[in-house]
């Protein structure tokens, strides 16, 4: 399943919760304000480390370029797409569960 989480962790615990209750194997995408949570050394950092041993994460790149995030100061392991991964991202999981 591909969940996508839109809200920062600064905000909303949309991030906390998806971790939590998403299955081994997901796929995570951070977009828009969600990608916030996916700075080395913020609110969410280690959450997201524990979850990347079983999960794969993903951050949207031009939503990282539209707030001046440069993906070199992402978490370890994080995976940056464009547009067309998303779409791939998309077709390649059978359900996408939007966490607001």
């Amino acid at each position: 399943m591909l969940h996508t989480v839109n809200k920062s962790p600064y905000e909303k615990n949309s991030l906390e919760t998806c971790l939590g209750l998403s299955l081994d194997g997901s796929d995570i995408l951070l977009i828009e304000d969600g990608v916030y949570g996916a700075i080395a050394g913020g609110k969410a950092s280690a959450m997201l480390l524990e979850a990347m041993k079983t999960r794969q994460v993903y951050a949207l790149g031009p939503d990282l370029a539209a707030r001046g995030i440069d993906p070199g100061r992402l978490v370890d392991g994080i995976t940056v797409v464009d547009y067309g991964g998303f779409v791939e991202l998309a077709a390649r999981n059978d359900r996408v569960q939007a966490w607001l």
